[in-house]
């Protein structure tokens, strides 16, 4: 009779076998593939001008309480997996307040809205993180417009794309060493004291961090000091209840790729490799800076969440 029932089933597929549960989506073809058209802006970018714009998971997104009555800190808050962080922390019941480049303020502005339309508290501080007095600043404001502060997102990045070193001026290295590492050491360094146990830090590494590409040769060496100092001060913190980890995504639609992070080539076919075909968007990272932040992820610190489209390490 466990044969016939099993023949049943496999052979004969009942009314409903085979259909895609609801809820259920196949990644391959969730969002746009290249090739894609040729755009350029000026740094930093403004995701509502990229062509496709990207999906921060303004509409898809549904919270669930689990990060009520917490206080969160995002820098590059306005656009790319900052944005998609805010608008989930918020959805998930935290109040937000994000940091971005002032040029970027018409992004910046739609965040701030949607975060406020959660019910939740949303703050935005524009300023330049290349600026040690800014960055204390940025943590001073969030503090007192929040009413405390237990997430940090250390998000922002410069990515300039140069195809030999010798195109790399001091100038721009300088610019990309102070917003990607600088910055958060400026910003962590501002907050700790005002930390309590049970806090997060997470900081935005990158693919580049392991597999570094070319000509991205000072963005990349960022990303692996930023997967170190995660790991680093886990360590240091460790014993403060204080928990650090990072998300290493892998080629994801934002505004880096179209001002200046990526050639026309690249662009064009940008995310091609990965095994979907196509690069992944903020929206499909934005649960991992959930989890990380969470309470119920309470014994995971130290570590590393890859996000890469199947290629690569963590």
């Amino acid at each position: 009779m466990a044969v016939m029932t099993a023949g049943n089933v496999l052979g004969g597929q009942p009314s409903g076998f085979g259909e895609r549960p609801e809820g259920l989506e196949d990644p391959v073809g969730k969002y746009p593939k290249p090739p894609f058209n040729g755009q350029s802006q000026p740094w930093p970018g403004l995701a509502s001008k990229m062509d496709p714009v990207p999906d921060h998971g303004e509409k898809s997104y549904k919270g669930s309480g689990r990060l009520k009555g917490r206080k969160a800190l995002i820098t590059g808050g306005d656009s790319g997996m900052g944005r998609a962080a805010a608008i989930a922390y918020a959805r998930e019941g935290a109040d937000v307040a994000i940091n971005y480049f002032p040029t970027e303020e018409p992004d910046a502005k739609e965040v701030i809205e949607y975060i406020r339309a959660a019910g939740v508290k949303g703050v935005a501080i524009p300023g330049d993180l290349r600026e040690e007095a800014f960055c204390r600043k940025l943590v001073e404001q969030a503090v007192i417009e929040l009413g405390g502060l237990d997430i940090v997102v250390c998000n922002a990045g410069r990515q300039q794309s140069k195809a030999s070193i010798l195109d790399i001026s001091t100038e721009d290295f300088d610019a990309t060493m102070k917003t990607n590492i600088y910055a958060p050491f400026w910003i962590i360094k501002a907050a700790l004291p005002l930390l309590k146990p049970g806090s997060s830090i997470i900081g935005t590494t990158s693919e580049q961090a392991y597999d570094p590409s070319p000509d991205l040769y000072d963005y990349a060496q960022t990303k692996a000091a930023t997967m170190n100092y995660v790991k680093s001060l886990a360590k240091q913190f460790g014993s403060k209840g204080i928990r650090v980890n990072g998300v290493a995504p892998g080629p994801i639609w934002t505004p880096l790729q179209v001002s200046g992070g990526a050639s026309q080539e690249k662009l064009k076919k940008f995310g091609g490799q990965t095994v979907f075909g196509r690069p992944g968007q903020p929206a499909e990272l934005a649960s991992i800076y959930v989890q990380l932040a969470a309470s119920d992820g309470s014994f995971t610190t130290g570590q590393v969440y890859g996000a890469s489209g199947g290629a690569g390490q963590p």
